[in-house]
């Protein structure tokens, strides 16, 4: 077991302060913790200040000194900054309920090991039943929400090719919600978790956004031309949601109410990618046309924009992109995936990004941090995720690749029979999916020089039709549930959904 993972247990050892009774045995067993002198000369700013560059065990450790650094290591402030800093949250206030960020935080590291060390018999299964047709999109609409019963529940959003949205409950295996059937197909979906909310664009490029109750949605936009992206950014001055078109065109648009904030025009081709940064501060926008070169925006510009002035952004100078990913940990390092060339060699690209005075204004700098091209033998891969920001994550045929930035291969996984035909991967999670209708977990590990990947749990669609899939099936995750769709045919798929006993 990993010292990540044995760290996650001493945090549920550590959490409570010790009571007149323990501290008494501890004397007796000449196991007592001599008083610091540090901690009485200090008050309490310089000593949360020195508190703040623990990590969460550090953290605990040093909160069972004395009763005066126990006071201090319970701060609120000290807990919050440590979720942010793990999970990238924005806002999740809505989400603690009576809960302290302390307990938050163990109760998602909690949850995290579970996860880590689950085997498929600890899964509940449910499958999804009805005519629901082929199942396009789906997000969590309450993956770390609060708790219902006492129990941790999730609930997620799927599009189908029947024009409508739905709403499970992962735990039960059962629809909650439906919304009417829309004109057109429904093409693209994000949720905001945090808020309850989901968003859709159709065909026709209507906007709409949806509290997954009532049966119309809360608001509409329409777009002029057809969506190839949606992105949501919970920012600290409030939610918005950016779209892309067909035109080029990336509009940015207050939640809920869906009123236009800004539009600008990025290409001469469809704006296909849109990715937020962790913190919010940047979104990169791109297209898979070998005419476009990317562009990164500094987010302010198109929240607040400038009568008569263009956003704040720049081009970076590698065409054909069709794939980007975040770090999710260092907040303005990006890695893309491109082709390149006539036999379409896979490549990556990572930069960092900074703003910088020069002249009297602000400008963007974008510093190449490395690069490499996959072997001309390796199968080009379709999607790709990343960690720390110095791995990448990828599949090639039914292989499972890490390698650092600069192209050096640290782990193979051969876990699948048929071909990967799905990649999905968080800062904590990494799914494979192929059409043996397999599905298998991996969880970032981060001991040593570099984080890697433990392979945790494979599974098996257990269902009555054996038949194997026709088509490429997807599957998302939190901390305490799998769902996976399976396409048997054409005219439908299936909603697979696994959670752990509680």
């Amino acid at each position: 077991m990993s010292c990540r993972w044995k760290s996650s247990r001493v945090l549920q050892t550590w959490a409570r302060p010790l009571n007149s009774e323990q501290l008494e045995r501890r004397k007796e067993t000449g196991c007592r913790l001599r008083p610091c002198k540090m901690a009485l000369q200090l008050p309490d700013l310089p000593t949360l200040k020195i508190f703040s560059f623990l990590d969460a065990f550090s953290l605990l450790q040093a909160s069972q000194v004395n009763r005066e650094w126990n006071r201090v290591a319970e701060n609120d402030h000290l807990w919050r900054n440590l979720c942010l800093k793990k999970w990238s949250f924005c806002n999740f206030s809505k989400c603690l309920g009576s809960q302290t960020w302390k307990q938050f935080f163990l109760k998602q590291t909690k949850q995290e090991y579970q996860m880590a060390l689950a085997q498929p018999e600890d899964f509940i299964f449910k499958e999804a039943t009805g005519n629901l047709g082929i199942i396009g999109p789906m997000a969590y609409l309450s993956g770390n929400g609060p708790t219902m019963g006492g129990q941790k529940k999730s609930i997620i959003c799927t599009v189908s090719s029947k024009h409508m949205l739905y709403a499970w409950d992962v735990q039960e295996g059962t629809m909650i919600w439906s919304s009417p059937i829309q004109q057109s197909s429904i093409t693209h979906l994000a949720t905001l978790p945090q808020l309850h909310l989901a968003f859709t664009v159709d065909l026709e490029g209507t906007v709409k956004v949806w509290n997954c109750q009532d049966q119309d949605a809360l608001a509409t936009f329409p777009v002029s031309q057809a969506c190839f992206s949606l992105e949501v950014c919970l920012t600290k001055d409030g939610p918005f949601l950016m779209v892309g078109n067909s035109e080029g065109d990336i509009y940015t648009l207050t939640v809920p109410e869906l009123r236009g904030v800004s539009k600008v025009h990025a290409f001469k081709y469809t704006v296909d990618l849109l990715h937020c940064s962790p913190d919010k501060k940047w979104v990169f926008a791109s297209g898979t046309h070998q005419n476009i070169l990317p562009r990164v925006f500094f987010t302010e510009c198109l929240l607040k924009p400038s009568e008569g002035k263009s956003p704040l952004s720049l081009s970076i100078p590698f065409s054909s992109c069709c794939r980007a990913c975040w770090a999710p940990r260092r907040t303005s390092r990006i890695t893309l995936m491109y082709r390149r060339g006539s036999s379409k060699k896979t490549g990556f690209t990572t930069f960092d990004l900074m703003t910088e005075r020069t002249g009297g204004r602000t400008v963007i700098q974008a510093h190449q941090v490395a690069t490499f091209l996959l072997p001309v033998h390796m199968e080009s891969p379709i999607w790709m995720g990343a960690s720390d920001g110095n791995m990448i994550v990828f599949e090639s045929g039914p292989y499972l690749f890490l390698f650092t930035i600069s192209g050096h291969q640290l782990q193979r996984f051969e876990n699948h029979q048929r071909t990967i035909g799905n990649l999905w991967a968080d800062s904590l999670h990494v799914l494979t999916t192929s059409m043996d209708d397999s599905l298998h977990v991996y969880m970032w590990e981060e001991e040593g020089r570099y984080p890697y990947l433990k392979s945790c749990c494979h599974l098996e669609h257990i269902g009555s039709d054996l038949t194997p899939s026709c088509y490429v099936s997807k599957a998302i995750c939190d901390n305490v549930s799998i769902v996976c769709v399976v396409s048997k045919n054409r005219e439908s798929s299936i909603l697979v959904m696994y959670s752990l006993h509680t």
